[in-house]
């Protein structure tokens, strides 16, 4: 047994009283973080941990961060469980989080055998919704998180910031990142309410039963921050079902909903409403906000493949993905979603 694996096993015992505990492999899922499982004498749990290539001694932060916010909701919305947080890098080399393990699958564009039909995906798009308003209306000043975000003028500070970045980083010509960013703060909404925001709500980012329409578990919160929820309920709703813009932008993305039959976008919105007890207003502001602002991140790693910097299929793709999703923005600021 190397070192590090006799002192993650003693460090197993000692703080979670699992005997034998070993890292057995890495785990598909999540694009940013390092997921590993554990078994031990008793089952099993994962790990989770910056990227193994990171360089900046503070990539763990968002590890820490997604434990602190699982960890916060624990009781009020599907989450794992989590077990512990190491900080101590005498153990693996890194800080890490200790979480549960779920037995579960991540969907992207397939659905599992045993459940691939419409009344599955229509299931599992109205559990999303559901948990997702549980994720609203959970009381995040009571649960340990007031102070992991700033909901003062949450939506203006992100339109702000990335018209400044696709101004000072110019890639092609693109009007349409500044005339619907100039929209948007335009339509402001006034009333928003505040609440917890996971950043990256959709299908891809949860865990589901292998065997039957389920929703497991909400995963990869390293976004966690406190906000406008509408802007999950609006990242959830752009991803769903039929799209506008045909092949649509980041097509892989929830690919599974794309059926024919799928329930649409007003029911998982009725859905959301009734779990959360939050009225949502300017449902065109807050999908016109969620396809902009993927826009206007990813055209920066266009930018880094026109560079030279990077050559992926993902990277190539943004050459259509990106103007592909302002024109859906586009069309959800007219009404149309």
């Amino acid at each position: 047994m190397s070192s590090n694996a006799e002192k993650f096993s003693q460090w197993a015992e000692a703080e979670l009283g699992l005997c034998n505990a070993r890292i057995e492999k890495k785990l598909a899922g999540g694009n940013s973080n390092l997921t590993q499982l554990v078994v031990h004498d008793a089952g099993q749990f994962v790990i989770r941990s910056a990227p193994a290539n990171t360089i900046s001694p503070k990539a763990h932060l968002g590890v820490q961060r997604e434990a602190t916010f699982m960890g916060a909701l624990a009781g009020h919305a599907p989450v794992p469980k989590v077990l512990c947080w190491c900080e101590d890098t005498e153990i693996l080399g890194y800080p890490f989080a200790a979480i549960e393990f779920i037995n579960g699958v991540a969907i992207t564009d397939t659905l599992p055998a045993s459940y691939d039909t419409v009344e599955a995906v229509n299931q599992l798009g109205l559990q999303l919704a559901s948990a997702l308003g549980e994720i609203a209306c959970a009381p995040w000043q009571d649960i340990g998180l007031a102070e992991m975000g700033r909901p003062e003028n949450f939506l203006r500070r992100q339109i702000e910031r990335w018209l400044q970045v696709r101004e000072s980083q110019p890639t092609r010509d693109l009007p349409e990142i500044a005339r619907l960013g100039q929209w948007l703060l335009d339509n402001l909404p006034e009333d928003g309410p505040v609440g917890i925001f996971h950043g990256d709500y959709h299908l891809d980012n949860t865990l589901c039963h292998p065997e039957r329409p389920e929703l497991l578990a909400v995963i990869d919160w390293e976004m966690g921050t406190i906000g406008d929820p509408l802007a999950d309920l609006g990242l959830l709703l752009m991803f769903w079902g039929p799209r506008s813009v045909t092949p649509p932008g980041f097509a892989h993305v929830q690919a599974a909903t794309r059926k024919e039959g799928v329930i649409g976008r007003r029911e998982l919105v009725k859905a959301w409403e009734k779990t959360s007890g939050i009225t949502p207003r300017h449902l065109e502001f807050y999908l016109c906000f969620a396809f902009w602002r993927l826009a206007a991140i990813v055209e920066g790693a266009y930018g880094l493949y026109l560079e030279g910097k990077v050559d992926t299929d993902y990277a190539r793709g943004l050459e259509y993905d990106v103007p592909a999703l302002l024109k859906e923005a586009a069309l959800a600021a007219a009404g149309e979603w």
